[in-house]
């Protein structure tokens, strides 16, 4: 369940409590009348099946309850009640398969945005990948993929295009976009550094990297796993399953691309360069238009689901 805090107009808050109050899936829906001062208003409190909020949090929108009050949307921890019970009971669909799409625009947007936490994640995921590389490691580049943080804005972009919401759209394919640049001019940076000091070897040889040389060299699979991937990952943004989450994480290979472009660089093998950028292109190309579709289809069957909730 999702709990919901709606200020509301004290003209208006009789019509929305009694809506609330005949909607299925809503449970201990309580009324303060008076209760906000700034805005000016009544407070209505109630929880509500996750397979019912969005509609809930829709027709409070087309009242414009939001526009002289608010719409707040929390997560619920433990409920024992058997007002809940029958609450989600009614409600139509299953709870872990609904979507709240103001919950996922709001992460989306906090995801969208360039921060500098952001970039130094980029920037020490890619160049532990590259040391991977150059060590021929895969439990380096694995662990690089888990610290890559790139999935964010790209799920962000995913949620923005299914919305129609293209300003959010551009900034997140923007904050992509350099995040990535700054991966490969870290990693480039690193392996020159290594050079110099003659610690990474003088050559850029494939034959030493027997475990890792499928990053830069990509082929019908590589698009399969990220198509698939796209798909897992935005069921667990949706559900809200962190585990799976780290399945996505180290089932593309967008990191270890990167870190694969700005190594090869380094060394001014463009054969490499090529390559590893073509790699990029498959798995950022096969997340976004799987997660579009994924999110597409899920928002569908919610609205087929949840056409009777209010």
């Amino acid at each position: 369940m999702v709990h919901l805090r709606v200020t509301v107009a004290s003209a208006q808050a009789a019509d929305v409590h009694a809506r609330l109050a005949r909607t299925p899936g809503v449970a201990h829906l309580a009324h303060l009348a008076g209760a906000s001062t700034h805005p000016p208003g009544d407070l209505l409190l109630c929880d509500v099946a996750r397979e019912a909020a969005d509609a809930v949090v829709e027709w409070l929108q087309d009242e414009g309850v939001h526009r002289s009050g608010a719409i707040t949307v929390g997560p619920v921890g433990t409920v024992v009640s058997e007002a809940a019970a029958q609450a989600e009971a009614d409600a139509p669909g299953h709870g872990s398969d609904a979507l709240v799409w103001e919950e996922l625009e709001a992460t989306a947007r906090d995801d969208a945005h360039l921060s500098p936490s952001l970039l130094v994640l980029m920037a020490v995921a890619a160049m532990i990948a590259g040391v991977g590389i150059l060590l021929d490691s895969p439990i380096l580049v694995v662990g690089a993929m888990v610290v890559g943080p790139e999935y964010g804005p790209v799920s962000a972009l995913c949620v923005a295009a299914v919305r129609g919401r293209w300003s959010n759209a551009r900034t997140a394919a923007g904050t992509l976009a350099v995040a990535g640049v700054v991966g490969v001019v870290a990693t480039y940076l690193l392996t020159l550094v290594l050079r110099a000091l003659t610690i990474a070897p003088n050559n850029y040889d494939l034959s030493d990297r027997e475990l890792t040389a499928f990053i830069s060299h990509p082929d019908g699979l590589a698009a399969v796993v990220a198509v698939l991937a796209g798909v897992a990952g935005m069921l667990s943004l949706t559900e809200a399953r962190t585990g799976t989450l780290v399945g996505v994480l180290v089932s593309v290979t967008t990191v270890p691309a990167i870190a694969n472009i700005g190594l090869a660089a380094a060394y001014t093998e463009a054969p490499e360069v090529g390559g590893a950028a073509l790699q990029l292109a498959v798995n950022v190309a096969g997340l976004i238009t799987a997660g579009i579709v994924t999110l597409i289809i899920q928002a569908r069957l919610t609205a087929r689901r949840g056409s009777g909730a209010t």
